[in-house]
């Protein structure tokens, strides 16, 4: 039998300085039973960092559909402006996605993004719609103790760090570009 995913609902409301965004954004996510908490809650850092108001960008399927990212957004052709992955995908899915989107975003996080960064750079050097942001361990774990299943979480974003607060406390993530 196989398990079902686990539905969550956030509300998110975003202040982004660096980008002058401010919104508020109602969501439902399906967590993947393979999902971590960590993963789910960098799912919805994600969104936060490039929510623009237009609510052309949503998350798919994730884990549940290995041809889709973590998040995307279409215009209204249905081309892709923007592929979000999370984790440590190979070169060839950066690659395949740097094809098919406008701009492609990476957010790796673990404790081996440093050895997957130094495998893969070279590899997508062309790739100049490439953008690789890592996100500190230890902040990625804290983010994921702010889960539950029905969430209200406010994200201040000012200088590359996201300030993330919920009932539950604070978590501050600071974002280090790579690409």
């Amino acid at each position: 039998m196989a398990l079902n995913a686990t539905i969550h609902k956030a509300t998110l409301h975003i202040a982004d300085n660096d980008r002058h965004y401010y919104g508020s954004h109602s969501l439902t996510v399906a967590k993947h039973p393979s999902e971590t908490d960590e993963r789910l809650m960098l799912r919805l850092l994600a969104f936060a960092l490039h929510a623009d108001g237009d609510e052309r960008l949503a998350l798919t399927r994730g884990l549940s559909d290995t041809d889709e990212p973590d998040l995307w957004e279409k215009d209204l052709t249905g081309a892709i402006d923007q592929w979000i992955e999370l984790g440590l995908p190979d070169e060839r899915r950066i690659l395949k996605a740097c094809g098919k989107a406008a701009g492609v975003w990476v957010y790796a996080y673990g404790r081996t993004h440093s050895v997957w960064w130094k495998t893969v750079e070279g590899k997508t050097a062309k790739a100049r719609n490439l953008h690789v942001m890592a996100i500190d361990l230890e902040a990625s774990q804290n983010l994921a103790r702010l889960a539950e299943r029905n969430m209200e979480l406010h994200f201040n974003v000012q200088d590359g760090v996201a300030y993330v607060s919920s009932g539950k406390g604070d978590v501050a993530v600071t974002l280090e570009a790579l690409r």
